[in-house]
């Protein structure tokens, strides 16, 4: 009884981290510098005007910027949003899926596999700082936090360099509240949640400290989350995701963050920063595959997804995310006549993955052929410099901005097969160099922009064996030398005061997830110094767009071409059903469309659209040079590109101090397929692929009792619906999992 006495106590306190700390975000900071440093002259006046109106942006800026002076598509998350989501559950990528429309469907797991932006893979920051790693991309990188901390999350979509690596889909920066009210605040938060099967509930406490008084500033904030094991919406407990579950699971956060301004006219700020988050498993299940039909091996009758048992395998550790890092960040707001911000971080990331009976894992120095279970281990570790300086009215011209900084990046990451202690992937060294240079000119209603970056970096791998699978090799360490020079140019054109149309072109710049080709070698002769698949994937985006916002709404679209001469697509491995690399060219189209209506003060309608199309190459160049690369035939699939989607919400404030949210995502159901024949052998290739779709609806109803705190309802799959998750439809290595039934959440927020 113990538990669920505390979890329902616990239903009556935690909106405040979403809501009443969250309100330090009411107007949008355009980071934790601005507050102090609005004072100067001609910057200053560029940061009021940036703020007046409302979308402000940081992310691929690093200084305030008025989203209608950015020629792209950029999506801010308000607090609303967040919280929103947090009410009907606490997965950390769901918020992105329902509020950005080349966001694929949310996972549901630990793990992000099959989470796109746009088609590839998007560049996460929290704060700025890189989560997860381009050398070995474990898709675990989307869960680094609780996002009852987050403030704001901002979207650059479409592949762009000016934040570093790994910006292939776009960037999602998630960025950390900030105090802004005098004197101190308090806020204590609980959440009690069930799908009606005792093992199905779970409870999440926290408490956020902040505190602002002249020129000092602090946050703190702590939460602990205690989840349950999951239910589809049949009543069967879904399977435990071996790339990582929510389900049955602990998180535990703690996030501190102070800084202080000064100088004269507080132009000058020291901030420091650190976060520790841990996300881990309890053990109490194991998982029990499912088979998809007559046609599975082993085949059944009747399909059934993966589900859980209790239980617990013999040797096991549990799986987990450990994510901590550090920054100290100094700006100075009148520095040469510009703005000038340095932030030095460090951050360390492991992640462990659930043990299973994988072939590629076996070997028989440990136990007999197809009886070792065996899980994995990513450890990353990062340290970096990031400066910019921003210059307005440069030359005396007025209008004319220069930002310019160089950033410096180390990064190391590895992976180990945990149980038996062996290497899986060898350790890689990167270093980056990368100066960059950007100009903006607004020219009464129109704005020209260009910027340049150049990334000058370095992979260094040692020597190395593989694994028995894969022959026991023997692979000579090597390096491989990375320069590439980066353009963008852009136009806005702000027609009156309600429409602004855009152009751009984008190039952006990525690693090829190196730890999958390293692991995979099993010809001997091999060095890392001429292994193709190594080789950078740079990515070029064309975009036009329109905006309108008017009293009552906004309506906005955009039309992306998105291309890679050699790019990188995910295919799965006949013998193994684990993912593989597939080199060659991608070419993707897609169409977004965003609207919000505001009838009155009572009533609001929110919506997205988005259509996405892509193509790559059945084979890519022979590098003896016998034949080229073949054209764009072979359909991307849901592992790369999310089906159509459509979203929309409704909010009713029935009451001055009640509302309410009824929202749908619908995923439309796909099928894709091409063939191609080679002719210098005449060897043919076919794909075909069918996906069906499904419709989910939530709901959020908040009641705010005033000084007693405020009292929230969250129901996620409202209908309980039974559907399978998209990328799950796709036959891989025991991946047919259902999505989650009907969750019912109740949350209380109380402020002092």
């Amino acid at each position: 009884m113990i538990k669920p006495l505390s979890a329902a106590i616990s239903s009556i306190l935690l909106i405040y981290a979403i809501a009443g700390s969250a309100h330090a975000q009411d107007t949008p900071p355009a980071n934790d510098t601005s507050t102090a440093q609005d004072a100067n002259s001609k910057d200053a006046k560029k940061k009021d005007k940036a703020v007046n109106l409302g979308q402000v942006i940081v992310t691929g800026t690093r200084s305030p910027k008025a989203v209608d002076e950015i020629p792209g598509a950029i999506t801010v998350v308000s607090k609303e949003e967040i919280q929103h989501t947090l009410l009907v559950t606490e997965d950390a990528t769901a918020v992105l899926a329902r509020t950005v429309p080349g966001y694929a469907e949310s996972s549901q797991a630990m793990s992000n596999t099959g989470e796109t932006l746009r088609g590839r893979i998007p560049l996460r920051l929290f704060d700025g700082i890189p989560q997860g790693s381009p050398l070995r991309e474990g898709t675990r990188n989307g869960t680094f936090t609780d996002m009852g901390i987050i403030g704001r999350v901002e979207v650059i979509n479409g592949p762009s360099a000016s934040e570093g690596i790994g910006a292939a889909g776009g960037i999602i920066n998630y960025i950390s509240k900030v105090p802004t009210k005098e004197g101190n605040e308090t806020t204590f938060t609980t959440r009690y949640q069930t799908q009606n099967h005792s093992d199905s509930e779970g409870w999440k406490t926290g408490l956020t400290f902040a505190h602002k008084q002249d020129a000092y500033d602090l946050l703190l904030a702590a939460s602990y989350i205690d989840r349950g094991i999951s239910y589809d919406g049949n009543g069967r407990r879904i399977g435990m995701n071996t790339s990582g579950s929510l389900a049955d699971s602990t998180s535990k956060n703690l996030f501190l963050k102070g800084g202080v301004n000064f100088g004269e006219g507080d132009t000058q700020r020291l901030q420091a920063t650190y976060s520790r988050f841990k996300i881990e498993g309890k053990g109490n299940y194991i998982q029990v595959l499912g088979c998809r039909g007559p046609d599975d091996n082993p085949p059944c009758a009747v399909p059934r997804t993966n589900t859980s048992e209790k239980g617990h395998i013999f040797g096991s550790k549990d799986a987990f995310n450990d994510f901590k890092q550090y920054s100290v960040e100094y700006s100075h707001s009148n520095f040469f006549g510009g703005s000038l911000d340095i932030n030095a971080y460090k951050a360390d990331q492991a992640m462990r993955y659930l043990p299973e009976l994988d072939p590629a894992k076996q070997d028989p120095l440990f136990a007999p052929l197809g009886t070792l279970y065996e899980q994995s281990e990513i450890d990353s570790h990062k340290k970096g410099l990031r400066t910019s300086w921003t210059r307005s009215d440069l030359f005396n011209v007025e209008g004319l901005e220069l930002h310019t900084g160089i950033d410096f990046g180390k990064d190391q990451a590895q992976q180990r097969l945990a149980l038996t202690n062996r290497l899986w992937v060898p350790p890689m060294n990167y270093k980056s160099t990368a100066p960059y240079a950007q100009l903006s000119w607004d020219i009464g209603p129109v704005t020209l922009s260009g910027g340049y970056r150049r990334e000058d970096d370095k992979l260094t791998v040692n020597s190395y064996t593989s694994t028995y699978y894969n022959n026991r090799v023997f692979v000579q360490g090597g390096g491989v030398k990375y320069t590439q020079n980066l353009k963008n140019l852009g136009a806005i054109w702000r027609i009156g005061d309600e429409w602004s149309v855009y152009a751009a072109y984008s190039e952006g710049f990525t690693l090829p997830n190196i730890g999958i080709p390293l692991r995979n070698i099993n010809v001997p002769g091999q060095s890392v110094s001429r292994i193709k698949d190594l080789a950078a994937i740079i990515y070029k985006n064309d975009e036009v767009g329109f905006n309108w916002r008017g009293e009552h709404g906004s309506f906005g679209a955009t039309h992306y071409i998105s291309k890679s001469p050699f790019g990188a697509s995910l295919a799965i491995d006949p013998k193994t059903n684990d993912f593989i690399l597939s080199r060659a060219p991608v070419r993707i189209e897609g169409t977004e469309a965003t609207a919000e209506w505001r009838f009155d003060e009572q009533w609001k309608v929110t919506g997205l659209y988005s259509h996405i199309t892509g193509k790559t190459s059945f084979w890519s160049a022979d590098s003896a040079g016998r034949y080229p690369a073949g054209g764009l035939n072979k359909p991307l699939g849901v592992l790369d590109i999310n089906p159509d989607k459509f979203a929309a919400a409704v909010t009713w404030k029935f009451l001055p101090n009640a509302d309410a949210t009824l929202g749908f995502t619908s995923l439309f159901g796909r099928h894709v397929s091409g063939s191609d024949r080679r002719a210098y052998d005449s060897k043919t290739y076919s794909y075909s692929e069918q996906t069906h779709g499904y419709t989910l609806f939530d709901l959020g109803v908040n009641y705010d009792m005033a000084r007693y705190g405020k009292l929230s309802l969250g129901v996620e799959n409202l209908f309980d619906k039974q559907y399978i998750l998209s990328w799950s439809q796709l036959a891989g290595y025991q991946n047919y999992w259902a999505g989650r039934g009907r969750m019912i959440s109740l949350t209380y927020t109380i402020t002092f």
